[in-house]
C-alpha cells in the first residue's frame, strides 16, 4: 500500500492532508522521517506525530446493485455504485468484478487487490449464477438444445476461444438460471444472442458461495462474513 493511502486509512485524514503531513516531516518509518508519499508500505513501523499506526484491515462488501448504476469509481453519464456506500468507504473501495449498468444483484467490493484478482480469475472457477429473463419463450426442445450448447461452450463474436461450460436451468419459458465460470464482456447477453434470443432482464443471484439473500434490499449493502471472504 502507498504510504499516503496507509496514512489516510490509518488516521482518517484525507489523502491531501496526509501528503501535507508527510511534507512537514510528521511521519517516520522505522524511526526515520519519510516524505515520499508513493513509498510502498509492507511490514514497517509507521508513526504519525510519534503515534504508532496499525495496518488498516481489508474490507469486503456485498452490495445489492440497482439498475442504472455503473460498476466504476466515476462516470460522466451514470451514477456510480460507490455513491451507495458511506462517504468513509468510498475512497478506497473498488469493484471486484463488474455488472452492466442495467444488471442488478450481487456486486462485490473490496480494498484487497489480491482477493479481487482471485475472484475475477477464470482459473479460480468461481461460479456466478444469474436469473435471466428472455424476450422469446423457450420450447422444451429449444431449451434442451441450448442447454447442450452452453454445456459444450459457445463461440462468441470477437473471442478466440469458446466460453467455458455453463449450466442452464429453465424456470419458466421466459425465465432461466444460468451458471457461468467467467466474466467476459456482456457474456450472458452475448451467449443468448448467439443462440438467437435476447436478454431483457438480468439479475445476479450468487458469486461462488456468496448468496444475495432476501434480507438485503435493492441499494443496500453488508460486510461479508469471514467464511464468505475465505471462500474466494
Amino acid at each position: 500500500m502507498r504510504l499516503d493511502r496507509f496514512l489516510s486509512e490509518s488516521t482518517g485524514l484525507t489523502r491531501s492532508v496526509a501528503k501535507k503531513a508527510l511534507h512537514r516531516g510528521e511521519v517516520t518509518i522505522d524511526g526515520e522521517v519519510v516524505k515520499k508519499s508513493d513509498l510502498q508500505i509492507k511490514h514497517q513501523e509507521v508513526r504519525f506525530k510519534g503515534q504508532l499506526l496499525s495496518t488498516p484491515s481489508a474490507r469486503y462488501i456485498l452490495l445489492h446493485k440497482p439498475a442504472g448504476y455503473i460498476s466504476a469509481t466515476q462516470d460522466d453519464v451514470h451514477p456510480c455504485v460507490l455513491q451507495l456506500l458511506p462517504m468513509e468507504l468510498r475512497r478506497s473501495m473498488q469493484c471486484a468484478g463488474r455488472l452492466d449498468v442495467d444488471t442488478t444483484g450481487v456486486l462485490l467490493l473490496t480494498d484487497d487487490g489480491q482477493w479481487s484478482h482471485r475472484l475475477r480469475s477464470p482459473k479460480k472457477g468461481c461460479n456466478k449464477v444469474y436469473q435471466v429473463d428472455l424476450s422469446d419463450p423457450l420450447t422444451d426442445t429449444l431449451a434442451a438444445e441450448i442447454t447442450e450448447r452452453f454445456a459444450q461452450g459457445v463461440e462468441l463474436h470477437g473471442e478466440d476461444k469458446p466460453t467455458l461450460p455453463a449450466q442452464l436451468e429453465v424456470i419458466t419459458p421466459t425465465r432461466v438460471l444460468l451458471t457461468i465460470q467467467e466474466g467476459k464482456y456482456h457474456q450472458v447477453k452475448r451467449m443468448f444472442s448467439a443462440v438467437g434470443n435476447h436478454v431483457v432482464g438480468l439479475h445476479r443471484l450468487q458469486v461462488g458461495t456468496i448468496v444475495l439473500g432476501d434480507d438485503l434490499a435493492v441499494g443496500e449493502w453488508r460486510y461479508l462474513s469471514a467464511e464468505e471472504v475465505a471462500s474466494i
